[in-house]
């Protein structure tokens, strides 16, 4: 594993895609960085995560404007993560949806986790001095809901945990059309740290029935097929899977989790290793598996001490 911590190196700028899926539904990707969802209607316009600065975020409605002068009058945060969240300043002043297991996160751990995701992955927070402070949803959901842009209803719902334990979704039932936040990933590793791995599987069994014809993942391209959809669920599901049997496996012959670590990189690297962000979460996803594995349901909260500590014993 490469000596510099998490992704202080990756400087490189990736390549914008603005797809439109159809129904009023675009998708904004980035080579495997977090991906924005636009949803269009006819009184208005949802983004569904802002990117991590007002800066980036400005970069998406650049392109929203391309299709649309409609208002931004909706923000739906996919989860609580700060560089999926802090970008909301760049939206004027819409509504904010939240399910109430993201708005706990913000609560716990927001500056923790705002500290820790700079230190890891500064060039996500471009123009990061112009952050004025914490997202804080102002709509918090518990059961699902359906917002009606103009002849353009957006249900969403939690499907149940698994990156984290406010996971959101976004669905177009008319046109099928799937808006997944991290829950799933394509071809990019799925981010474990403050996962629920045990959870995961049925979440990701709940939005295959729903039958998407076209996704938007957390990372990676978006999908325009039904194949392509239920590959990028397969193969989330895989990884998450193939983690936690190591952790667990590593907890049953009492290994250290640096033992645990090298043994789920052994397993893991000739199938996942280049995905993107690989080498980047497995510290991180590994700390969290075998945290799991051993009986502790609730994730540690990430500091920017705990991460750099961690990842110089994981990396000894």
């Amino acid at each position: 594993m490469s000596q510099v911590f998490a992704s202080k190196g990756d400087l490189q700028e990736k390549n914008v895609t603005f797809l439109n899926l159809g129904g009023g539904a675009y998708a904004y990707t980035a080579e495997g960085d977090p991906n924005t969802g636009i949803v269009v209607g006819d009184d208005g316009v949802m983004v569904i995560d802002t990117q991590a600065t007002p800066m980036m975020g400005e970069r998406v409605l650049a392109r929203i404007r391309e299709v649309t002068d409609k208002p931004v009058t909706h923000v739906l945060l996919s989860h609580y993560h700060a560089v999926r969240v802090l970008g909301v300043g760049a939206y004027g002043e819409p509504e904010i949806i939240a399910s109430q297991g993201t708005m706990d996160l913000i609560a716990e751990r927001g500056r923790q986790d705002w500290d820790s995701e700079f230190e890891r992955f500064p060039r996500l927070f471009q123009g990061h001095e112009s952050i004025k402070g914490l997202t804080i949803p102002t709509k918090v959901f518990s059961e699902p809901i359906t917002i009606d842009l103009g002849n353009r209803p957006v249900e969403i719902f939690h499907p149940g945990r698994g990156h984290t334990q406010g996971d959101t979704v976004a669905w177009l039932p008319d046109v099928k059309v799937l808006f997944a936040g991290d829950l799933v990933e394509y071809g990019a590793t799925p981010y474990c740290g403050d996962a629920h791995l045990t959870d995961w599987p049925s979440s990701l069994a709940a939005l295959r029935k729903l039958m998407p014809e076209k996704l938007v993942p957390g990372r990676g391209d978006a999908l325009t097929t039904p194949g392509q959809c239920l590959e990028a669920m397969t193969m989330t599901e895989g990884f998450v899977e193939a983690l936690f049997e190591a952790a667990k496996e590593a907890r049953t012959k009492g290994l250290s989790l640096k033992q645990a670590f090298d043994l789920a990189k052994e397993r893991m690297d000739s199938k996942y290793g280049d995905w993107v962000i690989y080498e980047h979460c497995m510290p991180f996803n590994v700390a969290r598996a075998f945290d799991e594995a051993g009986g502790q349901e609730h994730p540690t909260i990430w500091t920017a001490e705990r991460d750099k500590e961690m990842w110089a014993a994981l990396n000894g």
